[in-house]
């Protein structure tokens, strides 16, 4: 962040920054660490160059993170939002810095030493319980339009039109579509979906989750959705047998979700986390082909499409057969 954009940033927040440094992770989205001058650390979030046509709005993000925050999820305090580009080239949210790491990888490799950490899957099913309790309507949330009548249905469909705006063929992907169709339950009442509930997104400190993050892909949906997302083989690190996110056993979780969570609908809402993966890492890939935004992150995506499609034929399989 430069000097004059750190001046302008200084004169709209009505505080002084000592310091401005990017975080590393973000792959949509810019997160920024601010250190002010009476020693309080703020994270400001904006976009990047290019962005995800999927993505919410960062104003739209600061209202779900508000909502969150007042339902008792654990998020980050939300402290302030701009809607104005000219103060930093583009509208941006402030919230409190919180402890913790939310690195993957090293997350799953903490859990695995453990054989697993029961007790942090546990309090994760917790905390998406609780946002599974925001429901529609909400005039807060208008931003996010009408609940889909049948969120599965509409999921293959979103993901069918990704698939031919890319215009890139991709018949496993596809093929998965078609199972999804052959097997899909039946609709469920609509709750607030974070849709990207996963481990990297959930800062964590010892046993305890220190904040939910990144709620740019929120929506009215199956709470299945994000069950099966986080429980999915392609968000374990490695970690196959610890089907809760890497982090421990799928038991735990949903003991820790409660008695809303049907066992029976994850299979599909799984093979759907599993395309909608490969759908958004070919979109991130474009991203780096368009020029726009270069980036080694974004073109290291698009090369796990062929892993992802190999998991989609297996799940396809196994809900075809009944036995997910």
């Amino acid at each position: 962040m430069n000097e004059a954009r750190r001046a302008a940033l200084n004169a709209w927040l009505g505080v002084e920054i000592t310091g401005a440094s990017l975080l590393s992770g973000g792959a949509i989205q810019q997160n920024w660490a601010l250190t002010l001058a009476d020693g309080q650390e703020w994270v400001l979030r904006t976009d990047n160059a290019a962005t995800l046509a999927v993505s919410l709005p960062r104003t739209a993000e600061y209202a779900l993170l508000r909502a969150a925050h007042a339902e008792g999820v654990t998020v980050p305090e939300p402290l302030s939002c701009c809607e104005d580009a000219s103060v930093i080239g583009a509208p941006f949210f402030v919230m409190r810095r919180v402890a913790g790491t939310a690195t993957g990888f090293r997350l799953a490799k903490a859990a695995a030493a453990q054989g697993g950490d029961d007790a942090l899957v546990r309090a994760l099913g917790a905390e998406l319980a609780r946002i599974h309790r925001i429901r529609p309507p909400r005039a807060d949330l208008a931003f996010l339009g009408e609940p889909p009548a049948d969120a599965g249905a509409g999921f293959i469909t979103a993901m069918q039109a990704r698939l031919d705006a890319a215009g890139t063929p991709r018949p496993a992907v596809e093929w998965g579509l078609a199972a999804l169709a052959r097997n899909l339950p039946p609709p469920l009442p609509p709750v607030l979906c974070h849709n990207d509930f996963r481990t990297g997104n959930l800062m964590v400190e010892g046993h305890a989750v220190t904040a939910v993050l990144d709620w740019e892909f929120a929506a009215w949906g199956d709470p299945h959705a994000d069950l099966g997302w986080f429980c999915a083989p392609c968000w374990r690190f490695g970690n196959s047998g610890l089907e809760a996110g890497g982090l421990g056993s799928r038991a735990a979780f949903l003991d820790g979700y409660g008695a809303g969570a049907d066992a029976s609908r994850l299979p599909f809402w799984e093979l759907a986390a599993t395309i909608r993966w490969a759908v958004i890492a070919a979109d991130q890939g474009a991203r780096h082909l368009s020029g726009v935004e270069r980036s080694l992150e974004l073109a290291l995506t698009a090369q796990i499409i062929p892993e992802l499609e190999m998991d989609i034929l297996r799940q396809v399989e196994a809900l075809d057969a009944g036995t997910a």
